[in-house]
């Protein structure tokens, strides 16, 4: 793994508190869903709760982003850091006193998520300012690692400490994480906006300005392209549990879904920890291009593998797929746009990495019902590796895209 990046102090910082709350944040992720169920008995409303946390999170990223370029980003980091806490210390109070509102969680959730929106286009866009250009897929690779390796870590945890130590418990436990994120943040230097940005009002004015800015450098919408085509027509996870329950059902419906869910991330840790062999490479553009193209070859031979165990190896390569594209994705959003334009393009990456894998979901699930679950899972890989190709093809400013 490239480390080159925690040798800068303000980095090692930011990145220190990422791997804190990337368990913390995974036991609410866990709680909320479960706690809603156990109210209200439905899965619909789990649902319901998970689209009331959605809105919030697209309209506050997007302002969020034009926010983090007109105040200074750590100052932003420190308020909504600490906005995210009280909202986690509110549902550990409510989860200890047992009042047992589905309402009040999805309010809590929606305010939470809000927060976070506004947080993660001034956390991401930070890194630039930490590091050295030629650093970002290093650092990218540091930050996406451990998130995935939280996303693997989290549930599992929660899983074995809810009959131990219930609900509230996590809650709290997040909350204690956000405070040793909220003391590494407040260590980092200040992070102003540069050439004056900061006499700027953030409004929908400067959102749009975004929007136009994306539109004419096509490297940047490119790499947005590049993600959707990705996730929205190859993510299958929707299909797990048809597939758990049906083609792999003899080695077990619940021990086939755990492991067709944990396969990706574990394969993007994987990708991760062997960032060295990718990270130093300068061609951006073919990177994100042969990693979207793999992604898509990979989820191809999911969609056609009998074995579980097959079906696994080729959502793990998948996994090492996604975390290359997510790498270099990245490092483009950093080093093509200006620092004054940083934080939106990491608003809309917020949006574009919320919504593609849920489109997905609405996507597979219709397609999965129509044609079976197999046919949708290869078609959608398919389709994946062809519409990426295409915009290889139309697209020089991605395929030549280097620094």
């Amino acid at each position: 793994m490239d480390t080159t990046p925690l040798r800068h102090r303000p980095f090692r910082r930011l990145w220190s508190s990422t791997t804190v709350t990337a368990i913390g944040s995974q036991l609410t992720a866990v709680a909320v869903p479960k706690q809603v169920y156990d109210i209200t008995g439905s899965s619909a409303w789990v649902g319901y709760a998970s689209f009331a946390g959605l809105v919030p999170l697209v309209v506050f990223a997007l302002w969020g982003g034009a926010v983090a370029d007109t105040v200074d980003r750590r100052t932003l980091m420190l308020v909504t850091n600490v906005g995210i806490a009280v909202t986690s210390v509110l549902f550990w109070v409510q989860a200890a006193a047992g009042l047992e509102s589905a309402g009040l969680l999805m309010v809590l959730l929606a305010v939470q998520q809000g927060l976070f929106g506004m947080n993660s286009p001034a956390r991401t866009a930070s890194v630039a300012r930490l590091v050295p250009a030629a650093e970002l897929p290093a650092a990218n690779a540091l930050v996406s690692t451990v998130a995935q390796t939280g996303m693997i870590v989290g549930p599992l945890l929660a899983g074995a400490l809810i009959p131990v130590v219930g609900l509230p418990v996590l809650y709290l436990a997040d909350a204690v994480a956000l405070v040793a994120t909220l003391w590494a943040v407040y260590l980092l230097p200040p992070l102003p906006p540069l050439n004056g940005a900061g006499a700027r009002r953030a409004g929908w004015g400067q959102i749009v300005a975004g929007f136009r800015y994306i539109a004419v450098r096509r490297v940047l919408l490119l790499s947005f392209a590049a993600d959707i085509i990705a996730m929205v027509l190859g993510m299958p996870r929707a299909l797990f549990p048809q597939l758990a329950a049906g083609t792999f059902a003899p080695w077990g419906e619940g021990f086939a879904l755990g492991l067709l869910f944990a396969a990706i991330p574990a394969g993007a840790v994987l990708g991760g920890l062997l960032s060295g062999t990718f990270s130093r490479v300068r061609r951006h553009g073919l990177m994100v291009i042969g990693a979207v193209v793999a992604w898509g070859l990979a989820i191809t031979g999911f969609g056609l593998a009998e074995s579980l165990w097959v079906a696994v190896a080729f959502l793990a390569v998948a996994g090492v797929a996604d975390m290359v594209s997510m790498v270099f994705r990245g490092a483009i959003l950093q080093s093509a746009a200006t620092d004054e334009m940083r934080g939106r393009m990491q608003g809309v990456f917020t949006v574009v990495v919320a919504g593609g894998p849920r489109l997905a979901d609405l996507l597979h699930g219709t397609a999965g019902s129509a044609l079976g679950p197999r046919v949708a899972v290869t078609a959608g890989g398919l389709l994946v590796v062809v519409a990426m190709l295409a915009v290889a093809v139309a697209g020089q400013e991605l395929r030549k895209y280097s620094v």
